[in-house]
């Protein structure tokens, strides 16, 4: 499966602070991160509940 990644709306526009997501969950119920910078690098996989707190706390 290629997952197909989203960048954040929040990345910097010049290549500097770069996260993607790829919502897993049609396969694996999973939404993984990553930084766009290292493509084939490890990608942060999480429940998408963890994934929604994650996003709630970030935004406070």
């Amino acid at each position: 499966m290629n997952p197909t990644w989203f960048k954040s709306s929040y990345s910097d526009q010049t290549g500097g602070s770069c996260v993607e997501v790829a919502n897993l969950i049609p396969t694996q119920a999973l939404v993984a991160v990553r930084d766009s910078k290292l493509p084939h690098g490890p990608a942060l996989t999480l429940p998408p509940e963890a994934f929604a707190a994650f996003v709630t706390h970030v935004r406070t």
